[in-house]
């Protein structure tokens, strides 16, 4: 898996590192407009005039118990039902977000089930804190790209040379930093961490939101596999190559794992939002070599290299 050229196959724009950087917390709508069961669906009908919504959480004492879209109210409206309670016709089967998780699994829920909106939740105390939509997603990109712009335009990176102009036959920075397992309440803190040390290091934008994007999946996978782990960054004039180190399960068959939509993680994994099946092939897309060295019951040496 080599390309001694650019990577053409992918290009990562601003917009594709901001929705792994952001979490859903900094897109959502704080100010969450609900019904209760009981409110008829006229209540409905007026309650989303007033506000400009299409769509609200039902919450009954304070717990989220289902959620009403326009589309039930048009419904109840052409069946003649509108003096019926909102429990009638609200969804009971409600598919939520945390607050803290990246913005990236928020995209892939709503490219993956159509929904309108989301409601969001805190991973502890599991009461509603927000609402999530496709706009509001919109909303928090502008917002952050508009942020970012003027410092852009001041300063123009260019990829750093003074690590080649330091006389030896091979110079090369490390940067280590150590993963624990299962702990998803600080997963991705690897990753950011170093994206921030690279532009510092003047790395430029493009390689650095590529080896962003590949060491959150690294990152993402040793939290959710295994017991714990290390990303290390060996920063060489014109690359930079990234090890994700583990002694996990390893992996029993690498060229399943590298298709798009496979995953092995367990249920409980996916309902707090990770395990998407996209982590190694995203990092194949993001990257110049990729070398991947797996044995079960051992662990897993993944290597990957971007040229800068």
């Amino acid at each position: 898996m080599k390309d001694n050229g650019v990577n053409r196959t992918f290009q990562a724009a601003r917009t594709q590192e901001l929705i792994y950087e952001l979490k859903v917390q900094q897109a959502m709508t704080r100010k969450v407009i609900t019904v209760e069961p009981e409110n008829t669906m006229e209540d409905l009908r007026r309650i989303l005039k007033e506000h400009r919504l299409s769509g609200t959480p039902v919450t009954k004492g304070g717990d989220l118990v289902g959620i009403v879209s326009i589309e039930d109210l048009i419904r109840s409206l052409l069946e003649g039902n509108s003096r019926e309670p909102v429990q009638q016709w609200m969804s009971p089967s409600i598919m939520t977000l945390y607050a803290d998780e990246p913005l990236v699994h928020a995209v892939q829920k709503f490219e993956r089930h159509g929904y309108g909106r989301f409601p969001v939740i805190d991973r502890k105390t599991k009461a509603l804190v927000g609402i999530l939509t496709k706009v509001d997603i919109i909303r928090c990109m502008l917002r952050h790209l508009e942020i970012n712009y003027h410092e852009q335009e001041i300063r123009r990176y260019k990829p750093s040379d003074w690590l080649a102009e330091l006389v030896s036959d091979r110079t090369t920075l490390g940067l280590r930093y150590r993963i624990e397992g299962a702990n998803f309440e600080k997963a991705g803190e690897a990753s950011s961490t170093l994206k921030r040390n690279l532009r510092k290091l003047g790395i430029s934008p493009d390689a650095a939101r590529r080896i962003t994007i590949a060491s959150y999946e690294a990152e993402m996978n040793i939290v959710i596999f295994t017991a714990g782990g290390e990303l290390i960054a060996s920063i060489e004039p014109g690359k930079v190559a990234v090890t994700a180190i583990d002694n996990g399960p390893g992996i029993p068959d690498v060229e399943l794992a590298m298709q798009p939509g496979y995953s092995t993680a367990p249920d409980w994994v996916r309902e707090l939002g990770f395990g998407a099946g996209m982590g190694l092939p995203n990092i194949k897309n993001c990257s110049n070599e990729v070398k991947l060295i797996s044995k079960v019951g051992e662990g897993t040496n993944l290597q990957f290299t971007v040229f800068t």
